[in-house]
């Protein structure tokens, strides 16, 4: 138990570093977490030493229940202040087995200028093409989510979807694993970057035909999620090693 709760620790810290890495988040704001069972979950919290998301390791990912609390904290770390809306989507949405929150700038602007988004490019990126294709729910409060009612309100608006842009906040993504929801957090920040790229253009993009759309495969959750996890684990860690000899 304790080897696989060290490994998880480890993966939350990789998933914050790369969100980091990749601008969905910046400074200390954002938060990923994943299920450990019906009652207790694994969350990025801020501790004493507190340098920023890009900089997380694994002893601030803390073990606590849905609501916030557990012995883990051990005094010295702090729980997200958005905590509800992690736990509130899992206590409501038992597939769920990782919440992501985080402030991606692109798509932060589409949400205040209520861009629609569109499937307006196919192979490029299939997974970010048919998230345009669902919809996007949108969260229209630009409020602090620190409460369980404000996090029912969002839930409700998102439904049964993995994605919600929270308006003029950031957006809550979620996921089966933690390389799902990460990678699925990649992909939608593609798509806020080319509609908001193509809307500077001042030209409409038009969405792809039917019958590009039927030829495009499903890659599988392989191709997907855990190949693209370890191309940006790897990325990481390179990444790592410039900021280490930076820091030096």
């Amino acid at each position: 138990m304790n080897e696989h709760l060290q490994e998880l620790r480890s993966k939350v810290a990789q998933s914050c570093r790369i969100l980091a890495m990749e601008g969905l988040v910046e400074g200390i704001l954002g938060h990923v977490s994943v299920r450990m069972n019906d009652q207790e979950m694994l969350i990025r919290c801020r501790g004493e030493q507190e340098t920023g998301v890009r900089y997380t390791t694994a002893d601030a990912i803390r073990l606590v229940d849905f609501d916030g609390y557990g012995d883990d904290l051990l005094g010295q770390y702090e729980v997200p202040k958005e905590l509800p809306i992690h736990g509130e989507i899992y206590k409501s949405r038992p597939e769920v087995g990782c919440v992501i929150h985080a402030h991606p700038p692109s798509a932060l602007i589409c949400g205040i200028s209520e861009l629609e988004f569109k499937p307006i490019f196919g192979a490029f990126n299939i997974p970010a093409m048919r998230m345009a294709l669902r919809g996007i729910p949108v969260y229209p409060r630009s409020v602090l989510v620190t409460r369980p009612d404000l996090a029912a309100q969002m839930i409700e608006i998102m439904g049964d979807e993995h994605i919600c842009l929270m308006k003029g906040h950031g957006i809550t993504v979620t996921g089966k694993t933690l390389e799902e929801a990460t990678i699925r957090a990649l992909n939608f920040n593609i798509l806020a970057e080319v509609t908001l790229e193509t809307a500077k253009l001042g030209k409409g993009a038009s969405s792809i035909p039917p019958e590009d759309i039927e030829e495009l495969p499903n890659l599988g959750s392989t191709f997907n999620d855990i190949w693209a996890w370890r191309h940006y684990i790897k990325k990481l860690e390179k990444d790592d090693r410039l900021l280490a000899i930076s820091d030096y």
